[in-house]
């Protein structure tokens, strides 16, 4: 049964990979692969887990237990995509999009990427990715540039997480856990995070030539609606995504609360704008009219691929790696850095969690080299493939990329962003 725990897994990931020459949508696969595993694991329970880790219910309790930090994050997911879908309604992003004058293509990638590797820092990986494929359906009309730019997207805002305590989910838990501290975290990742975006800025601005074609301008914006209306929505949506990681520190509440508590102010506001309005304007630019846009299967696709790898997780797979990788290896060097690879395959949550887990502060103190080290890795890795990262599968959702064209055109710069990243981590360490 363990064995077949992987072989489902990986045949799971790899028919998610082709889905496009299977036809049948990724969301659908990972449902089927995360109920097979689990029945599996129900299945094998007794060749699974020791009996003297068994208690009653462990299977309800431990699905329960993912399901929770799971629904955490589709949350997150949901409120963030929403209230990024308010603002667009009402126009709010032309606000921005007005301000962008540049028709070079490789000026406007390194405009974006630069303004993503901050907000990613400040924000979260993930509702930077959003707000930025939103502003991309804005400015590029043509397919191949929209792929192009949103990869070094993914790159830029998985770069600009790793270097903030509040920039992605694994770089929280170190923090909160008390791996790491949050002005040790900001001075020693930035240069590797800022180099791990450059790299590849570099190499796929190299692709790029000429001017942008023609820019997506909507003119069907309802006359009913008011410049005023336009930046109150705007301002209002924009300061409710910036104020999660603030809500966050005051409360120690999940991020999806913090976001949830902006939905529903932009969601009143919006009722008040619009309820002397007609019927049919305010079915458009309410809350409930604009969730129907939300993209669903991508908020299921995520919920598959997450539990499908829990099961990794409470079956002993990835702690048996990461045993594997410390009993055959023992260099904190080379199991970040594979630990980066791997998190690009499987979620980096459960990683860090198992790394976590394996070495207490006795072993490795606080600030020590390895807990700044698997914070970078966990954090970059994943851009390695588009749903190796919250931010890969949001844009892939988002803007329909396919998985094996990323693999041709993206994911040898973010490897070698990656790898570009920890020699300058080394270099830093070995100097200083």
């Amino acid at each position: 049964m363990y064995l077949l725990i992987i072989v489902i897994f990986v045949l799971g990931y790899s028919a998610i990979a082709f889905e496009h020459s299977l036809r049948i949508d990724k969301a659908a696969i990972a449902l089927l692969t995360a109920v097979t595993l689990w029945t599996l694991l129900v299945l094998g329970i007794d060749t699974l887990i020791p009996s003297n880790e068994m208690e009653p219910h462990f299977i309800d309790e431990n699905l329960m237990h993912h399901l929770g930090e799971i629904a955490g994050i589709l949350f997150f997911l949901i409120g963030a995509m929403t209230l990024v879908e308010i603002v667009d309604a009402h126009g709010g992003f032309e606000v921005i999009t007005a301000k962008i004058k540049t028709t070079k293509k490789v000026k406007l990638l390194w405009i974006l990427s630069i303004l993503t590797f901050f907000m990613s820092a400040a924000l979260d990986n993930l509702t930077t990715s959003i707000i930025m494929a939103a502003l991309l359906r804005k400015l590029l009309s043509d397919k191949k540039d929209l792929w192009l730019f949103a990869g070094m997207i993914i790159i830029a805002a998985n770069a600009g997480g790793a270097w903030s305590p509040i920039g992605d989910v694994t770089t929280i838990m170190l923090w909160i856990g008390e791996q790491v501290t949050a002005s040790n975290i900001v001075l020693k990742l930035f240069l590797p995070s800022l180099v791990c975006m450059l790299i590849p800025l570099a190499l796929i601005s190299s692709k790029l030539k000429g001017e942008l074609a023609k820019v997506k301008v909507s003119h069907n914006l309802n006359k009913s609606i008011t410049e005023k209306e336009k930046k109150i929505v705007m301002y209002i949506g924009i300061g409710a995504l910036l104020f999660v990681p603030i809500f966050k520190s005051l409360t120690h509440l999940p991020p999806f609360m913090g976001i949830l508590l902006g939905l529903s102010i932009v969601w009143i506001t919006t009722e008040i704008m619009h309820r002397g309005k007609e019927e049919h304007i305010k079915r458009e630019f309410s809350i409930v009219g604009v969730l129907r846009k939300i993209d669903t299967p991508s908020i299921l696709f995520f919920l598959g691929i997450l539990l499908a790898v829990s099961v990794l997780q409470v079956s002993g797979h990835l702690s048996d790696l990461a045993s594997l990788l410390d009993a055959k290896i023992g260099n904190i060097w080379v199991i970040n850095s594979l630990i980066g690879v791997f998190s690009s395959v499987v979620d980096n949550v459960p990683l860090v969690a198992g790394a976590i887990g394996m070495y207490d502060l006795n072993t490795y103190p606080q600030d020590h080299t390895f807990w700044e080290l698997l914070a970078f890795c966990a954090g970059t890795g994943g851009s390695i493939l588009i749903i190796g990262s919250a931010a890969g599968v949001a844009i892939m959702g988002t803007l329909k990329i396919n998985f094996i064209w990323y693999v041709k055109n993206i994911s040898l710069y973010a490897f070698i962003g990656y790898a570009a990243g920890i020699l300058t981590f080394l270099l830093i360490n070995t100097i200083f």
